[in-house]
């Protein structure tokens, strides 16, 4: 089965990118195929390359970059969301005159049509979170 999935929280304030997470792994490794992982609202926060959480905490951007790289998979960061919360890759800092960007290795920035597509060509939109 093809799925797409959505993750709407933020990495360390609910189950919900642990979830999405797990889901992804576990259905990657039983075969299934993913066609997009989009992060949206808070969700975005999930690719920060400058979050540091304790030794003994689990590093959830980590683990998705991890995973990214092991099934080549499409991590999508939504534009506006990220722009919200200060989230920019380097094209996207350029852009806005800003010194600095902060999205973690393998993720990319795009808009809210790759989640559309992710809708329209997965057999299954998994979301997590509200």
């Amino acid at each position: 089965m093809k799925f797409g999935i959505l993750v709407n929280e933020g990495p360390y304030q609910h189950q919900s990118s642990d979830s999405a997470y797990q889901f992804t792994k576990a259905a990657l490794e039983k075969g299934h195929e993913i066609f997009r992982v989009f992060f949206y609202h808070d969700g975005v926060n999930n690719a920060s390359r400058l979050m540091v959480p304790p030794q003994d905490d689990r590093n959830i951007v980590n683990r998705w970059t991890e995973l990214g790289k092991k099934y080549n998979l499409d991590l999508v960061v939504c534009i506006a969301a990220a722009q919200r919360r200060g989230m920019l890759d380097e094209n996207e800092a350029k852009r806005q005159g800003k010194d600095a960007n902060n999205i973690a290795e393998g993720f990319h920035i795009s808009g809210l049509g790759q989640l559309i597509e992710a809708g329209i060509k997965s057999e299954r939109l998994v979301v997590f979170g509200d």
